[in-house]
């Protein structure tokens, strides 16, 4: 998943210290194009230091909390790069100081981090991401601006599936539809596979794994643009979500028994998405924290601003100014009024 939930995390945990060791030499100044370094306050404040696990979502939401923080708070920031597991380690070990959005269940170390506090969980960015199977939704409503008909008009949920296989033909054969799936070697696989199989769709579709996440966005924008029947796997927040109107398609409620020992027959878990800091941040950036705890967005909200960055081939930096020109209502309330003043002229 390229916003966090199918990135790999299989770095050894020695080397992933190693690496972050590396990296903090080689960033030891800040980065950011926006740093202030001009003021009495910015002389007498720290640099904070942000994990970039590398996907889009999150490098939008660290140039949106350090626009605010340089700008609004005087601090000046910086960001070290690396997988999910060397950041996490250095966001332990106080090596990083933010981490803007953790993909919760996939550390399986996070639960013990929060309970002996080696790290402190502040927020919730955002929990209404998704995954699962999608259409484009003139499939089933048409779009009679571009002279489409709606071709499966009840089409709801995974059970109906089986009735519209021809819409979704599969060219390679015509004995059965197509549903685009997961990339092979992401954990996600497996579980699409099983799921396909254990809810009969293998009697009507093929799965068919592309091979990158590029080749399957590509295949939905190839479809969309076009106007053709698409059906696969897909999740939000992607940029993809935010351009194309998609239909996600129902699947029985999320089931722990179901998910664990029934052949994952039900709907993805929806996975809190948090905003988490070092120990030390209460003590080192106090009003840094409290702003972070006030920091909360939405996979929609997120959608958005990835679509704005891929539609206009700009910059994460220039999604969150987009964003805190947009969006003042919903990012003043997070900051005290003189903060809110000082961002707002920095981005007018």
């Amino acid at each position: 998943m390229q916003s966090g939930p199918n990135k790999k995390v299989g770095l050894a945990l020695v080397l992933g210290i190693i690496v972050v060791g590396v990296l903090i030499f080689f960033f030891s100044s800040p980065s950011s194009p926006t740093a202030t370094t001009s003021g009495d306050v910015q002389k007498d404040k720290g640099v904070l230091v942000f994990a970039d696990p590398g996907w889009d979502s999150v490098k939008f939401h660290n140039e949106v909390a350090r626009l605010i923080i340089e700008n609004g708070y005087g601090y000046k920031t910086k960001i070290i790069p690396g997988t999910t597991v060397v950041t996490f380690e250095g966001l332990k070990r106080g090596d990083i100081d933010i981490y803007m959005e953790v993909w919760t269940d996939n550390l399986e170390f996070y639960p013990e981090a929060i309970e002996n506090k080696e790290v402190l969980e502040v927020s919730v960015n955002f929990d209404d991401n998704r995954q699962g199977f999608y259409v484009p939704t003139y499939v089933i409503k048409g779009d009679p601006e571009r002279g489409i008909k709606p071709l499966a008009p009840d089409l709801k949920s995974i059970e109906d599936l089986p009735k519209y296989w021809e819409i979704f033909k599969d060219p390679e054969d015509s004995s059965k539809g197509r549903i685009y799936g997961a990339i092979p070697d992401w954990v996600v696989d497996k579980i699409i596979s099983e799921k396909v199989k254990n809810y009969g769709l293998d009697e009507t579709y093929n799965l068919f794994r592309p091979g990158s996440s590029t080749a399957l966005a590509t295949s939905i924008v190839d479809a969309v643009e076009k106007g053709q029947p698409w059906l696969g796997y897909y999740w939000e927040p992607e940029w993809i979500m935010g351009k194309y109107d998609l239909t996600y398609i129902e699947e029985p409620e999320y089931d722990d028994e179901k998910w664990e020992n029934g052949g994952y027959v039900c709907a993805f878990p929806s996975l809190p998405v948090t905003v988490c800091v070092n120990k030390e941040m209460p003590e080192k950036a106090p009003e840094i924290v409290e702003f972070l705890k006030n920091y909360q967005t939405s996979a929609a909200l997120t959608n958005e601003a990835l679509a704005y960055m891929q539609e206009n081939k700009v910059e994460p930096i220039d999604a969150a100014k987009w964003f805190l020109r947009e969006y003042k209502d919903l990012w003043t309330a997070w900051v005290p009024e003189d903060v809110a003043a000082a961002v707002r002229a920095v981005i007018q």
